[in-house]
């Protein structure tokens, strides 16, 4: 099969996942999910948690700050390396202007890694919840229309490696 064959058959399943156009509880549900996975969002919320939290839930944020501060960097290097325009559409125009490449989703990427990281920092029922909650997040972009599943499917393989990686290496430095 051809790249181009394959890349028609991407954008083909992506669109048949697509509900941005389509008002109702689905649409409200993957709005949620896909803004769930922001940057901003996840380091707001890791500020508070080393702020409020105890000693153990301080090493969680500064672990889970530099796992995604680091896997941010190697996701943007891919998408100006291989510069694939976002599907068109409406929904999202803050995503399309700041960064208008797809490849890898940056959001699928991360969060496949906070649920890995997650589950490998514990508690049992934190990690559970984290690694239920990734890949909804890659699902909800290409339902919101600003990815293709071949998007969040490399971001979640780079998600869930960077994870390892960072499980591997992180704990001999903090």
């Amino acid at each position: 099969m051809s790249l181009q064959r394959l890349l028609q058959a991407d954008a083909a399943a992506s669109q048949r996942l697509r509900v941005a156009e389509q008002p109702g509880p689905l649409r409200s549900l993957a709005v949620l999910l896909g803004h769930s996975g922001d940057s901003w969002f996840w380091f707001a919320g890791l500020l508070l948690l080393w702020l409020l939290g105890d000693s153990n839930w301080k090493y969680r944020a500064v672990f889970l700050f530099i796992a995604i501060l680091g896997t941010a960097v190697i996701v943007m290097a891919l998408k100006f390396t291989i510069r694939r325009r976002r599907p068109e559409g409406e929904w999202g125009q803050i995503y399309r202007k700041t960064d208008p490449h797809s490849f890898p989703s940056g959001h699928a990427a991360r969060g496949l890694l906070i649920g890995v990281v997650a589950w490998g920092l514990g508690p049992f029922w934190f990690g559970l919840v984290l690694l239920l909650w990734g890949p909804l997040v890659g699902l909800a972009r290409v339902a919101m229309g600003v990815h293709y599943v071949s998007d969040v499917l490399a971001g979640w393989i780079v998600g869930l490696v960077m994870g390892l990686v960072w499980l591997a290496v992180l704990p001999q430095f903090l």
